[in-house]
């Protein structure tokens, strides 16, 4: 018997045979019009490998230990101070499935062998990675949360020879989408990252089979950005790794998934419908893509080739590419909510293709952790997530420019903004939580200006920006104890000030002198105040005297995932 037919009766379609218990309130499988069958007593759990220890010891912002397989996280360091989550109400579990797809079907299932056949069934699907110490053991916390969708671009699989060099067995981070969600989960940012971004590649240990670890080497200078998975080794942890240094954010998880989940999720759905204002034909790419001016509902291969494609658009560039990408999620997730939610079946059939090309870290490693994930997830109304791309500009070094460099402008405002937790839509109560933190940090003793002892390093700011710091601080404000360090080893993506939690008195009276935003202040986790406080400059410092404000705004393209790609 094959998967489709498991638990099917004589011409009958599984979605008919789930009948309410009343006693239970749950839907349970009945072959034959009797008694549901017994259902297990648990299901199989997957067993992740356990990770090594890091030299150096665990990171500090996640040093507590991994959660159940339940999607449940243990009380630790890391969410101590945090306010205690709600449990998500049971009506938020269908408004879910957007995120998840048919993962969310088997709640309205749960308790039948059916349920537990194909619980079974898509957490042997899932593939994980040991990850090390990168990311969180959690789920979620309570904050902000940041989650890597990678886009890889192997070539195995039926058909998939046609997108290019067909011996890349590892595949690159083609893809990359850095999904921003707000503490109070009222909105979300989505920031494309353009595979062919010159930045920094940072050393990385990946962890072998046999449970050591292996130093990847960072690269040597600036390269491109989707080197920072498959080259030399390098895992998912290396590329979350890139994106942090990039953006100054701290990322949780990261999803992977490769060309054949798009073909086998745009068929489950029932297509994915697309507009277009010209028609679209790629007559030297090799897809044999061509769609009419107009709608058009794509699945299987023609979706990937629509994704994949370059040829006929405004410059044929991957930024391009990256624009009709963000429309194709967007109206993917619409079909999924508008479409989905009503058909167990076809709920079942998109959890079954997601997964099947699905690898994710041994954090959100098993279905309970995704469905977990997906009800806090879920949460998120579509008009409340905006959808952007890296601000970037032509590289400079290259006579003609065939990569890209972040923005030196732009850039820096989106990750201020993303690391404050500003909404990009016009959520009021968003607002009001974000002042609130800000303002709970700032509150409290102030020290003389005298009595603050800091180190100035310049970690992007304009040339000389220690030293007129330094100046301004002596001379104009009394603050005598502060010392020019010149350049910072590394550069930093927005100016931070580094205390002790004994010293946030001295901190406190500098955020004031500085004009620094609460997301400027990074307290250490232990005391020890002797030494001065570091105040490192970054690329949003303009001049001594001059707030270092977070912006309200950033003048960038933006889409809502609420807007139709077909208009009317």
């Amino acid at each position: 018997m094959d998967a489709q037919s498991r638990g099917r009766a004589e011409g009958a379609d599984p979605a008919d045979q789930w009948v309410l218990n009343p006693q239970t309130g749950d839907y349970e499988l009945r072959l034959d019009g009797g008694a549901p069958p017994p259902a297990p007593s648990v299901p199989r759990q997957r067993t992740p490998q356990a990770p090594g220890p890091r030299p150096g010891g665990p990171r500090e912002r996640d040093p507590g230990p991994r959660g159940g397989d339940d999607g449940t996280a243990p009380d630790g360091p890391r969410d101590a101070h945090r306010r205690k989550r709600k449990q998500p109400k049971r009506s938020g579990r269908r408004k879910a499935l957007m995120w998840t797809g048919g993962v969310m079907g088997l709640v309205l299932v749960g308790g039948s062998a059916f349920a537990y056949y194909w619980w079974d069934r898509l957490g042997g699907n899932i593939d994980t990675v040991d990850i090390g110490d990168v990311g969180s053991a959690t789920v979620l916390g309570d904050g902000p949360a940041n989650i890597l969708v990678i886009g890889n671009d192997v070539r195995t699989g039926k058909g998939n020879e046609a997108y290019g060099n067909r011996d890349n067995v590892t595949g690159h981070a083609d893809t990359t989408l850095l999904f921003h969600v707000a503490e109070d989960r009222s909105n979300a940012t989505v920031v494309s990252i353009p595979r062919d971004l010159m930045t920094e590649i940072p050393d990385c240990e990946t962890r072998q089979s046999d449970g050591s670890t292996k130093t990847i080497p960072g690269s040597e200078g600036r390269t491109r950005f989707n080197e920072s998975y498959g080259v030399e080794g390098r895992d998912p942890g290396c590329t979350m790794r890139t994106v942090e240094q990039l953006t100054g954010l701290d990322v949780d998880h990261f999803m992977m998934f490769d060309f054949n989940a798009v073909k086998t999720l745009s068929t489950a759905v029932g297509g994915v419908e697309v507009c277009l204002e010209e028609p679209l034909k790629d007559t030297s790419g090799g897809t044999k893509l061509d769609l009419p001016a107009g709608k058009s509902t794509i699945e299987g291969e023609e979706a990937l080739s629509f994704l994949r494609n370059r040829h006929g658009l405004k410059n044929e560039s991957d930024l391009d590419r990256i624009g009709m990408q963000q429309k194709f999620v967007a109206s993917m997730l619409r079909r999924l909510k508008e479409d989905t939610l009503g058909s167990p079946t076809k709920m079942l059939d998109v959890a079954d293709a997601a997964t099947k090309s699905l690898t994710v870290d041994q954090a959100i490693g098993s279905p309970g952790k995704l469905l977990t994930l997906a009800q806090e997830l879920g949460k998120i109304d579509l008009k409340n997530i905006t959808l952007m791309t890296l601000p970037v500009i032509d590289n400079p070094d290259e006579p003609k420019p065939v990569t890209v460099v972040p923005d030196p402008a732009k850039a820096p405002q989106v990750f201020s903004m993303l690391q404050d937790d500003v909404s990009f839509t016009e959520v009021k109560k968003q607002k009001k939580k974000a002042k609130d933190k800000q303002d709970a940090l700032l509150k409290g003793a102030r020290a003389e200006a005298s009595a603050v002892r800091v180190d100035v390093l310049n970690g992007g700011g304009p040339q000389g920006a220690a030293g007129e710091t330094v100046a301004w601080l002596q001379n104009s404000q009394g603050v005598s104890r502060s010392a020019n360090q010149g350049n910072a080893p590394a550069k930093v993506s927005r100016t931070q000030l580094v205390y002790a939690p004994d010293q946030a008195d001295q901190a406190r009276k500098l955020a004031d002198l500085m004009g620094l935003p609460a997301a400027a202040m990074k307290p250490t986790a232990e005391a020890g105040g002797d030494g001065p406080m570091t105040l490192t400059l970054g690329p949003d410092f303009t001049k001594a005297g001059v707030p270092v404000a977070t912006p309200k705004k950033v003048d960038v393209p933006q889409s809502r995932a609420d807007e139709k790609m077909c208009k009317g």
